[in-house]
């Protein structure tokens, strides 16, 4: 049994990777930064590096995924339950090409294999306070802050174009090629730093990501850990799979995230991530688990400001779908698991 749960705790990372790694460099490909293999790459690893450093500062989440949701002594039986509810509704969802959070998964997967493994040990309480509040509140603190982020961008952006047409005036005495190459000048720099913050931002998000989810699988894995292996070892084979499944079908969700938004710019790419990366790692700090993919969507919804006819509404209306059967699949699944293995 033991071996099962190792193998569904490698299935997860992987199905996690492949649905999750898109989500902090979607914005790259959709303000025509990189191609997609580009960002997805990116995207792999700067992930990894938020997993590899996940045990050491976000302990609160493993605690919290491993013993205060289902505080009864865990068993071989309801990890398994768990990680195949968790894992079905991934790897589904993946193959959809919509992007849904692990972390409502595993929640739904836990209390429906939960209730049937240890009944009076499922803490309502904890749920509600540490998880469905956080989840909730993220995907509007997400859309508000993004908002604000990028009023003041172009706000930014606009006192630059004027401080660029000064130039341009100052010069124009010394001859039209002289504002030429001025005009060039101050257009090259200007993008050469949003497309540095823009990179920057987008990696961020991905370590905060990493960082946030990787405890929360390991935290099931540790329910069975096989002889000699230690949550340390565990950590590192999850974020190999973990990357694996992000570089072999991580470009599929990420098409459904750049399509979120018509004409995604520079700025919004960088304001979102910038939202997304701020709210996920203080999540991972704080021991709330944040869904990147609710933070993230909500944050590209949010840098469209008043144009609000910018935003698809049928990939959202889809997108919000899939979130909401998300827990009641897990649950669902998990608990048959539970009832046919145990």
């Amino acid at each position: 049994m033991e071996a099962i749960v190792f193998f569904l705790v490698l299935a997860l990372a992987a199905a996690n990777g492949a649905n999750d790694v898109p989500k902090g460099v979607a914005t790259l490909a959709g303000a025509g930064v990189a191609n997609l293999r580009t960002a997805v790459w990116w995207g792999t690893v700067t992930t990894a590096a938020g997993c590899l450093v996940s045990l050491t500062f976000a302990a609160k989440l493993t605690s919290l995924f491993s013993k205060e949701i289902v505080s009864a002594p865990p068993t071989a039986d309801f990890a398994v339950a768990v990680l195949i509810g968790t894992c079905a509704w991934v790897a589904l969802a993946t193959v959809l090409k919509l992007p849904v959070s692990t972390t409502h998964a595993l929640v739904g997967s836990l209390l429906g294999a939960g209730v049937l493994f240890a009944r009076s040990d499922v803490h309502w309480d904890v749920l509600v306070n540490k998880v469905v509040l956080p989840l909730l509140l993220s995907v509007f603190v997400a859309y508000l802050v993004s908002a604000v982020l990028t009023f003041v961008g172009n706000r930014i952006a606009a006192s630059v174009e004027d401080r660029r047409r000064r130039t341009l005036e100052e010069t124009a005495g010394a001859g039209p090629g002289a504002a030429s190459v001025a005009e060039m000048q101050a257009t090259a720099s200007r993008k050469n730093v949003l497309t540095a913050l823009h990179w920057a931002t987008s990696g961020f998000t991905s370590f905060a990501r990493g960082m946030n989810d990787a405890p929360k699988i390991v935290a099931i894995g540790s329910f069975a850990l096989l002889g000699g292996w230690t949550p340390q070892r565990l950590l590192f084979a999850v974020t190999a799979v973990m990357a694996i499944g992000g570089l072999v079908a991580g470009a599929r969700v990420a098409k459904s995230l750049t399509s979120c938004v018509d004409n995604l710019t520079h700025v919004d790419g960088f304001t979102a991530n910038l939202t997304t990366a701020l709210l996920v790692g203080l999540g991972a700090f704080r021991g709330m688990p944040m869904s990147t993919t609710h933070v993230s969507v909500g944050a590209i919804s949010g840098t469209v400001g008043k144009d609000v006819g910018r935003i698809k509404r049928k990939t959202l209306r889809d997108f919000a779908i899939a979130w909401l059967a998300t827990p009641p699949f897990g649950f669902a699944v998990a608990a048959a698991a539970y009832w046919l293995i145990a």
